[in-house]
């Protein structure tokens, strides 16, 4: 669970909501018509862009925004030393007796294809094709949150484009401009609220999401192959090091 996403949403539309009841109900900001412009339409355009699969699959990935949780690249790195030095005494097929501890689908299969006699190159390659893929889905899913960004603003734009016409062309009758107005307003607001506080910052968290797996992912790669080529464990940690920063480093052979 991050506890960022939840606590930055709570404290957006709180503080919005604080603000609307210091000013009058909270009625006032509900309407039908405006909804159905700015959700409707932003939904209806979504499709138009991407087939259903894509916007499904984006829903998918957008739980990474709350559910995921970045693992700390040291502490696989740690993991990863414990079987380079498992494998340097007792050989590779002792790997397999580890496996049933390892809760990453990734490395387990990293391991797996180890134990199975994959060549180091072999291995490489096979996993940074399925990485290369993964980083692909999350791309497609950052790229459709920075489209509904985009596509709410523009909804709520139509919607008050719309509320100005019926104003407009109500002008004689009075009662009629007051909901003409609320749905020029309300649309704008409505759209604004969707790219700036739900679908852009998802868009930027899903980004940074699938940095930190990549990462981890790539940590796992290069340190299976170091141990399928029987490489000296101090220099593998070096390796693996230099993909994280210098204060987060920490070398189990100063323990």
């Amino acid at each position: 669970m991050d506890l960022a996403t939840i606590l930055g949403v709570a404290i957006a539309f709180g503080l919005m909501l604080m603000a609307i009841v210091q000013g009058g109900p909270l009625s006032i900001f509900f309407n039908i018509p405006s909804i159905l412009i700015v959700f409707g339409g932003t939904a209806g355009v979504a499709l138009v862009h991407y087939p259903f699969k894509d916007i499904a699959g984006a829903m998918a990935v957008a739980k990474k925004t709350i559910l995921s949780k970045d693992e700390s690249p040291n502490a696989l790195i740690v993991q990863l030393m414990e079987f380079a030095n498992k494998a340097r005494k007792e050989g590779i097929l002792s790997l397999q007796g580890l496996m049933d501890n390892v809760e990453d689908k990734f490395l387990l299969k990293a391991m797996q294809m180890a134990v199975d006699g994959q060549e180091p190159d072999t291995l490489r390659s096979m996993l940074n094709t399925e990485v290369e893929y993964i980083k692909e889905r999350h791309d497609k899913g950052a790229e459709i949150f920075v489209s509904l960004a985009a596509y709410a603003p523009a909804m709520g734009m139509v919607g008050t484009l719309i509320g100005l016409v019926q104003m407009l062309m109500n002008m004689s009758d009075p009662d009629a401009i007051g909901p003409a107005m609320a749905v020029a307003l309300l649309t704008t607001f409505y759209g604004a609220v969707l790219a700036n506080v739900l679908f852009a910052p998802m868009a930027g968290k899903l980004k940074n999401r699938s940095a930190s797996e990549v990462l981890t992912k790539t940590l796992i790669i290069e340190g299976m192959q170091s141990i399928l080529s029987g490489e000296n464990p101090r220099i593998m940690e070096q390796k693996l090091h230099a993909f994280i920063a210098p204060k987060l480093r920490e070398s189990t052979f100063n323990k």
